[in-house]
């Protein structure tokens, strides 16, 4: 019998999200393909919360944009390796949330496929990216308001220096989940499909 995978698959189908992993392709701050498997996990009580946030947006006529869920040890070394700033990439000696799998970046999408303006592109690493950055015009503060409002009553709480990366609270008492374990979700996802978004 199986055992129970740490991991939850996040797909478009399942969870009638759009999703983006930009580390799978190179266009992203360090330039380079990032991850092996184009694939999207969660932890599985991360993922009930996303559930939870896509109906909420769903409530708005919008879709959640995923840009980045789990992340394994590997890729954060990776990313690391090009930017040592623990303001906006946590050292992978002390582990990142995404390896917790608790943690997703993701913005909001209109139903025409419009991607709503939040000031700054993903991962920019200024104060531009911070949340509550006052610089920002009147309609991108409602845009990152309107974000911040659908993830936190969906369970998540916010990173102050980066205003797509929401995670579960107190996301560092989940465990570091190895590569080993994430490869074996990678294979079971070939094997049979998630189940269907309610």
């Amino acid at each position: 019998m199986h055992q129970p995978l740490p991991l939850a698959p996040i797909t478009e189908d399942t969870h009638d999200v759009l999703i983006d992993l930009i580390y799978a392709g190179s266009d992203n701050f360090t330039g380079q393909v990032i991850y092996e498997h184009a694939l999207c996990f969660l932890h599985p009580q991360a993922e009930a919360c996303l559930r939870r946030a896509i109906g909420a947006a769903r409530g708005f006529g919008l879709k959640l944009k995923v840009f980045d869920a789990f992340r394994p040890q590997e890729a954060q070394e990776a990313l690391w390796a090009v930017a040592p700033n623990p303001g906006y990439v946590a050292d992978p000696a002390k582990g990142s949330n995404h390896t917790r799998g608790v943690a997703v970046d993701l913005t909001l999408v209109r139903g025409d496929g419009e991607v709503l303006d939040m000031g700054t592109p993903v991962d920019t690493m200024t104060p531009a990216s911070h949340h509550f950055y006052a610089g920002h015009a009147a309609p991108v503060q409602v845009n990152r308001m309107l974000l911040l409002t659908i993830m936190l009553e969906a369970g998540f709480v916010h990173h102050p220096n980066e205003w797509w990366h929401y995670q579960l609270p107190d996301a560092n008492q989940f465990p570091l989940i190895d590569s080993q374990a994430w490869l074996h979700c990678v294979a079971r996802r070939h094997e049979a499909p998630g189940p269907r978004a309610a």
